[in-house]
């Protein structure tokens, strides 16, 4: 039996950028996660009461969604009153997000 060799496909991705790439398809690897990344790519902020009338999700789903991913730095947020409005602070995330939505297995 033979170790498993490495594979040698080179794709012109540097280790600094596999390793971004891996860190945000970790960080949104959810159905919910992606709808709110494509939500707020399409508006500058929005408060957890919109996102979860828009995605049609309970406010103690979204909020655990919405805080991981702020604690991952994906998101950041601030507070008006009694509501919290969320925006993209990794704005790449739509970028890798795109380039899957382009492939064409899917």
């Amino acid at each position: 039996m033979t170790a498993a060799t490495p594979l040698s496909v080179d794709m012109g991705l540097s280790v600094e950028k596999m390793e971004k790439v891996a860190f945000i398809l970790k960080t949104t690897a959810h159905p919910t996660r992606i709808a709110i990344v494509q939500l707020l790519a399409a508006h500058d902020n929005l408060s957890v009461t919109d996102i979860s009338e828009r995605l049609n999700v309970e406010q103690s789903l979204l909020s655990h969604h919405l805080s991981g991913m702020k604690l991952k730095g994906i998101l950041s947020s601030f507070r008006e009153g009694k509501n919290i409005f969320y925006s993209l602070k990794m704005r790449e995330v739509i970028d890798v997000i795109q380039c899957l939505a382009a492939c064409t297995f899917l």
